[in-house]
């Protein structure tokens, strides 16, 4: 019975092409059929199986292994490794080891070149915003205004027109009648107000970018920092691409009464409701020109010596100065909620109004005992305020 099923499977044999690769020394080159998946398989004399050991001979990639170590692995044939030389003589592992000249690529390969070039392509895409990271951290008030306590503005001094200058009649006027003068121990506090009015953006000073970050962040909800330029600043209100820009007439000023407004944990949830105003459907306006709108009425209130009774009475000028925007900012935004004001109206809004309402709502809301009702009335010459 042995020798016919031989026998049999010699004819199917015969059959069969034979292969045979030339191989160093401990390769043997054994003749073998192909079976199932691709493996070969060769026929041997029952004789030859035993002790539960098969005399079977592995095969790797059409190269029939075969390498003199015993079998100790209780019944189950051995793992084997392939010598170098064995695997230089693979013609899959030599095209890819070329690079190139590889035969017509199947679909399967198509798709792991495709897969490669988009990996590739993967890794030399870059962040859009490389602060993202890293992001800068936020700045307070007080560190920004120690900032400019600490640097040297005297150039900047020299420019500054901290009161209106009076003639005549005029002068006479306001000595008898006018408000008092600012102290003395005052004077130093309030011209620094006025450099500051002067000082451009710095984008190589480290404080400057804090300070932009700090408000976009803030107004936005955002713990990532954006470009110095771009769109996103007009998302806030500004006329352009560049903050900077948009300073006329109040300098770096402008840009700390609003980091006051979004820095300080009472005032912020107020900037943040004028911000969603100023995003209104039919009722928005930029709001950080708004903003700087608010500075410069600010600037001239003070010019005007008109805070000088509360700056004596509190013995500051920049705290009452930051109180006196946001309350002037206040009755801006209940003017044009309550009245349906829309950008067309701006212009007509900002010369016309008079303070005593909202310094009203702003004593009532902070719980203050802060008295501007009055002290807004320039003259019909100085009352020209528009959006800039």
């Amino acid at each position: 019975m042995t020798s016919e099923v031989c026998r049999g499977q010699d004819q199917e044999h015969a059959r069969q092409p034979t292969h045979s690769y030339a191989m160093e020394e401990d390769i043997d080159v054994t003749p073998h059929t192909e079976g199932l998946n691709g493996l070969s398989h060769e026929c041997k004399p029952l004789e030859e199986i035993t002790n539960g050991h098969s005399n079977h001979k592995p095969v790797m990639n059409g190269l029939i292994i075969s390498h003199n170590v015993k079998d100790h692995t209780n019944g189950s044939a051995p793992l084997r490794s392939l010598p170098i030389s064995a695997l230089k003589q693979n013609g899959l592992l030599q095209t890819l080891a070329a690079g190139g000249d590889q035969p017509k690529p199947t679909e399967e390969n198509v798709e792991l070149e495709k897969a490669r070039e988009e990996w590739e392509a993967l890794e030399n895409v870059q962040p859009a915003v490389t602060e993202d990271s890293n992001p800068t951290p936020l700045i307070s008030f007080n560190e920004a205004l120690q900032y400019f306590q600490t640097t040297d503005l005297g150039d900047l001094l020299k420019n500054i027109q901290p009161t209106i200058r009076r003639t005549g009649l005029a002068a006479i006027t306001h000595f008898l009648f006018g408000p008092p003068r600012l102290h003395r121990e005052l004077l130093e506090e309030r011209d620094l107000v006025f450099a500051i009015a002067q000082c451009p953006v710095d984008n190589s000073q480290t404080v400057h970018m804090r300070v932009l970050q700090t408000i976009y962040k803030r107004l936005i909800g955002s713990r990532l920092d954006c470009p110095r330029y771009g769109a996103h600043w007009e998302n806030i209100g500004f006329q352009g691409t560049d903050p900077a820009t948009d300073l006329r007439g109040t300098g770096f000023l402008g840009l700390m009464h609003t980091l006051y407004f979004v820095m300080d944990p009472e005032t912020l949830p107020l900037a943040r409701d004028i911000y969603k105003l100023s995003q209104h459907p039919t009722q928005n306006f930029p709001f950080s020109v708004m903003s700087i709108n608010m500075t410069r009425i600010a600037l001239q209130v003070l010019r005007e010596e008109a805070l000088s009774k509360e700056c004596n009475r509190r013995q500051q000028v920049v705290g009452v100065l930051n109180e006196f925007y946001v309350a002037t900012y206040l009755h801006l935004y209940q003017v044009w909620k309550t009245q349906q004001k829309t950008i067309a109206d701006s212009g007509f809004v900002l010369k016309a109004w008079g303070i005593s309402g909202q310094s009203r709502e702003w004593d009532r809301k902070q719980g203050k005992e802060m008295h501007f009702t009055g002290v807004y009335d320039l003259p019909p010459d100085r009352r020209e305020a528009r959006l800039i």
